[in-house]
């Protein structure tokens, strides 16, 4: 034991960058729902990038530690501090045995990774230390941390107290969130001129979002090009013979809501799908707050690929500036 938990801040999970793998058998992938800056936290200070982190939406928890560790938080702009001392964001510093991390209120963004020297060493299930709270599975007893926790931290390598990501490599929500999607294989299921309207109607994030999907509304209603339902889907025509839902891919319920299903999401069911929001756009997601004015940008397969050339990219600059 490393860490005890003096307060749970709000939603804080233990996790990695998931189990994949498992998405036939109705599991998700999981993780963090902001995989960029998890492992830019590890890799500060000096875990492997898919070590075990807490992730902690809104408000961060209250840690104190019984062993000397480093620490890195990404992610959203939560400034923490130590024994009340601020501390940098995207950068390692040190905490002593006894000392406590606290974080300042929400500045941007959503949701901050905390890395921590060794990770956190909860059990693997399933190959994954990543929590699913629907499932029970995974994290610290398949839940969210709670007050009187006392979380194991593994074994540190070596790694250096002042460690930094150059901010031209952190990755931040501008004021209006633009999310490539590829229309799919249900795009002809609308009419045109809705087709036209989904990709020039500016969105906001509702309040509805969390790490199984992010409601969006504002936009105009879309119609569905008639025909006769077939056998097996619902009466409404956003309804489907059921399918399966491909991370990342957005339902319209009704035609009313879009919603894009996320790390916690389920792997099928009945709602037809408009399109998939690119993998290189996902870690943005997490990063939306209510609100959030968006734009939906269509794009071919071709610039979805090379979006995630670009991504991977960017994770290599990561890891040369980081070393």
């Amino acid at each position: 034991m490393a860490i005890k938990v003096l307060h749970h801040g709000l939603a804080t999970t233990v996790q990695d960058l998931g189990r994949p793998g498992y998405f036939h058998l109705g599991i998700p992938v999981g993780g963090a729902m902001d995989r960029y800056a998890l492992r830019a936290a590890n890799l500060l200070v000096g875990n492997d990038e898919g070590a075990a982190g807490l992730e902690a939406v809104f408000i961060g928890p209250k840690l104190e530690f019984t062993k000397d560790v480093l620490v890195a938080v990404t992610g959203a702009e939560m400034p923490a501090n130590v024994d009340g001392v601020a501390q940098p964001g995207w950068t390692a510093f040190k905490v002593k045995a006894g000392q406590t991390l606290t974080f300042d209120y929400l500045k941007s963004g959503a949701r901050i990774c905390i890395a921590v020297s060794g990770g956190i060493d909860v059990p693997e299930a399933l190959g994954s230390r990543s929590t699913y709270p629907i499932g029970a599975l995974g994290g610290y007893k398949g839940r969210a941390i709670a007050a009187g926790d006392e979380l194991p931290v593994g074994t540190a390598s070596l790694a250096t107290e002042g460690r930094t990501v150059p901010d031209d490599l952190r990755r931040k929500p501008g004021m209006l969130a633009e999310l490539r999607v590829l229309p799919g294989l249900y795009w002809h299921r609308v009419t045109e001129e809705s087709q036209q309207n989904f990709f020039a109607d500016e969105w906001k994030v509702a309040n509805e979002a969390d790490r199984m999907g992010y409601r969006f509304k504002g936009g105009r209603k879309l119609d569905f090009v008639e025909r006769e339902q077939p056998f097996g889907a619902g009466s409404d025509p956003s309804n489907i013979v059921d399918s399966c839902y491909p991370y990342g891919s957005i339902q319209v319920p009704g035609g009313n809501e879009p919603i894009i299903l996320h790390r916690d999401a389920v792997s099928g069911g009945g709602y037809f799908m408009v399109g998939t929001v690119i993998s290189a756009d996902m870690d943005l997601i997490g990063q939306l707050q209510p609100h959030t004015p968006t734009r939906f940008v269509k794009v071919t397969m071709d610039e979805a690929l090379k979006a995630r050339a670009d991504r991977q990219a960017l994770l290599t600059s990561l890891r040369r500036a980081v070393a």
